[in-house]
C-alpha cells in the first residue's frame, strides 16, 4: 500500500518516514468511510492517546523537575486534551488527508474538532507502532513545539478561574447564554454572553459554543483582574 503525494507531504510534516505506510492510511481513515476490508482509526486513537499522555507527563517532568503534581496536572491536562489535539492536527494539515465519507465531508467533517483531535491520536500510535517510542516522541515533540514552552499560561481554564472569582466574592456560578448562531450546518459560529450576578459581563464569538464560552470568560476575567 502506497501513500499519495498529499499523504506523503503530510508524512514529511510528522517528520517521519513511514516503513509501514498502511499504519498511517488507517489512522486518517475515519469511521464513515471504513468497511470490513478498511478499518477506522479507533483502535488506533485508543492507543495514541495513552502514548501522548506518557510523552508529555516525561515532558514536563523533565522541564520542572521540582514541580509538584498539582502543579503539573493542569499542565498535562492543557496538552492532551482534545482542543489542543485538533488545533495541533490543524496546523499540521491534518484534515486535507482525512479519509472521509461523503456526507461526512459535506457536514465539514474536515474541520471538525472531534475528527481532528481523534485523528491525530490514531496518527501519534501509527508513528509509534512504526518506529517505536523514540519516533512517536520525536513526532509529539516537533508538533506541539511551543505549546509546551507556553503551558503554564494556557493551563489555566478560563470558566473555572471566573468561577472560582465568583465564589471567592460569593457570587452564583457565571451564565453563559447563547446570544447568536450564525453560519451554516457545518460551519457554526456562536456569539456567548457571560454574565455575573453582580452585572459584569462580556461576550466572545467563535466557532464552538465551548470556545465561544471560555473567551468570554477569559475577556471577563482580564477585565476584572
Amino acid at each position: 500500500m502506497k501513500l499519495s503525494a498529499q499523504q506523503r507531504a503530510f508524512a514529511e510534516e510528522l517528520g517521519h518516514d513511514f516503513i509501514r505506510p498502511e499504519l498511517l492510511i488507517r489512522a486518517l481513515t475515519h469511521g464513515s468511510i471504513a468497511t470490513v476490508t478498511r478499518p477506522d482509526n479507533q483502535r488506533l486513537e485508543f492507543l495514541g492517546d495513552r502514548v501522548l499522555g506518557l510523552v508529555m507527563a516525561e515532558a514536563l517532568l523533565q522541564a520542572d523537575p521540582d514541580a509538584a503534581e498539582g502543579a503539573l496536572a493542569p499542565r498535562y491536562n492543557a496538552l492532551v486534551r482534545k482542543e489542543t489535539c485538533a488545533e495541533v492536527a490543524s496546523d499540521a494539515g491534518l484534515g486535507d488527508v482525512l479519509r472521509l465519507g461523503r456526507s461526512e465531508m459535506m457536514s465539514g467533517g474536515r474541520r471538525k474538532e472531534a475528527l481532528l483531535g481523534d485523528a491525530m491520536e490514531a496518527v501519534i500510535a501509527a508513528v509509534y507502532l512504526d518506529g517505536g517510542l523514540e519516533a512517536a516522541r520525536a513526532c509529539i515533540m516537533r508538533l506541539w513545539g511551543s505549546r509546551i514552552d507556553r503551558v503554564e499560561a494556557d493551563s489555566r481554564d478560563p470558566k473555572t478561574a471566573l468561577q472560582e472569582w465568583a465564589q471567592a466574592r460569593k457570587l452564583p456560578p457565571p451564565e453563559y447564554p447563547e446570544l447568536n448562531r450564525t453560519g451554516p450546518d457545518h460551519a457554526p459560529v456562536f456569539t456567548v454572553e457571560v454574565r455575573l450576578a453582580n452585572g459584569e459581563s462580556a461576550r466572545a464569538t467563535a466557532k464552538s459554543k465551548r470556545e465561544a464560552q471560555q473567551a468570554a470568560a477569559k475577556a471577563l476575567l482580564d477585565r476584572l483582574e
